[in-house]
């Protein structure tokens, strides 16, 4: 079973996006394009692991406090093209607790350096240059564990089980606990 971590966006952070990979489009840019549905931010990519109950134990352990994600900019790695985020001290403080909360339990995960994006097309057939999302934010109040299956016609993502954020008090993203 292939297992992921992610924040699931929001319609409206979605749509931003959508837009954005139709102006690519429109651009001459051809390439797989993400599907509006399987639009997310990796937090931790696991890989393929048999237990998915352990990965949610685990992961029942991270506590956060809701805060703002905010789209900035386009970019990309080699023919892969990506919508960034705003610089986030508490996106950076969940990140390392989900993958604190998984080291700590055994469970491998992808452990290259957490840079967040959220890919909009692999193998990009040109440049897609001067591409710019509207500046949207959403609330993050939950994180998921995701299952990623090959269909006929792509990826499908089945999320397997959230963890919400939990109001004030103790455990907000921004501290590094």
């Amino acid at each position: 079973m292939r297992l992921f971590v992610a924040v699931r966006l929001s319609p409206e952070l979605r749509k931003a996006l959508i837009q954005v990979q139709n102006a690519m489009r429109d651009h001459g840019v051809r390439g797989n394009f993400t599907p509006e549905e399987n639009l997310h931010l990796t937090l931790a990519f696991i890989g393929d692991y048999p237990d998915e109950q352990a990965v949610l134990d685990a992961l029942s352990t991270v506590r956060f406090t809701p805060f703002t994600l905010s789209l900035d900019g386009v970019g990309c790695f080699g023919d892969l093209w990506w919508a960034g985020v705003q610089e986030s001290a508490p996106l950076a403080a969940l990140a390392r607790r989900v993958r604190r909360a998984l080291a700590e339990n055994g469970i491998p995960f992808d452990r290259k350096r957490f840079s967040p994006h959220i890919t909009l097309i692999r193998k990009a057939s040109r440049d897609a240059a001067g591409m710019a999302a509207a500046p949207v934010s959403m609330s993050v109040d939950a994180f998921s564990l995701m299952r990623s299956d090959r269909g006929r016609r792509g990826m499908i993502y089945t999320e397997l089980g959230s963890v919400a954020a939990q109001p004030g008090g103790r455990g907000s993203a921004g501290e590094d606990v």
